[in-house]
């Protein structure tokens, strides 16, 4: 498997991307990694994927790992389907005449879901997401969404604590250990970064019939961070017969990051739906 890493430069932001190939690909998957976390945290993933043949890229978004940018900020949410749209782009230079997936995780899975639908991309051939943040697992108090429609048109880079349940990540102990003890992982969001997302978890919802390329949408039912009950009404509101829900009994938020024997089904399930489009 050979590693390799570059940056671009996107509205004078250095955006850090790496990437992993095993020796002969048959197809491209772009990662697009969840709220303050970073694309090193996928290793294990792009790991799986190169020992059965498929190329894996993945970038960090703007304000996360080495990209730079304020932390859990960006000035407008359109730039983070700008910085996918780079990277599939990427993905047609570096193996051409390959197939393109794209796989987001939470905030990646509303990234990923959003680009699909407003971007309408035709090089994309299929995509998966794993507990996408269409909706929070819990309501946010009405008065701190209020808070951050009043601070956005006055101070966007306004910064609250996430006050994030780390222990919700995973039933693996080890993992969320892991987690609390990476440096490149943070606890804020900014005004602009969380209405942004808000609102196009919104927007997915509502335009899911808008959607043109095969989905394949996996939650865990004991997910607190997303809610999966978002996942069954973007299934429902997609009468396309393009969305596989795969929901996980009694799993946790990171799929990929579950016990060993639990998390090998998910991978598996995975690379089984991609190898229908390969």
């Amino acid at each position: 498997m050979n590693h390799f890493e570059w940056n671009w430069k996107y509205k004078e932001k250095k955006i850090y991307a790496q990437g992993w190939a095993p020796t002969q690909s048959k197809a491209v998957v772009c990662i697009v990694h969840g709220f303050a976390e970073n694309s090193d945290r996928y290793e294990r993933v792009a790991s799986f994927l190169c020992d059965n043949g498929y190329a894996v890229l993945a970038l960090d978004l703007i304000g996360h790992g080495k990209s730079e940018g304020k932390r859990g900020h960006v000035d407008d949410y359109e730039n983070l389907l700008d910085c996918v749209r780079d990277i599939t782009l990427e993905a047609e230079t570096r193996f051409p005449n390959l197939p393109v997936f794209l796989y987001g995780h939470s905030l990646g899975g509303n990234i990923v879901t959003n680009f699909l639908l407003r971007r309408q991309p035709k090089n994309i051939k299929a995509a998966i997401v794993t507990g996408p943040l269409f909706k929070l697992g819990f309501e946010p108090p009405a008065i701190k969404v209020l808070l951050a429609k009043m601070m956005v048109s006055i101070y966007p880079k306004f910064t609250e604590n996430t006050n994030l349940e780390v222990d919700a990540i995973s039933r693996d102990k080890n993992e969320v250990r892991k987690y609390k003890e990476n440096p490149s992982v943070f606890n804020v969001v900014t005004a602009g970064m969380f209405l942004g997302f808000y609102k196009a978890g919104k927007y997915a919802l509502e335009h899911a019939n808008d959607l043109n390329v095969p989905l394949l949408i996996m939650h865990g039912t004991a997910d607190r961070l997303t809610s999966y009950h978002g996942s069954e009404e973007f299934t429902k509101n997609n009468t396309s017969g393009l969305v596989t829900l795969k929901l996980w009994e009694g799993f946790y938020h990171e799929l990929h990051n579950e016990p060993e024997e639990d998390r090998k089904k998910v991978l598996d399930y995975a690379l089984a739906w991609l190898n229908n489009f390969a």
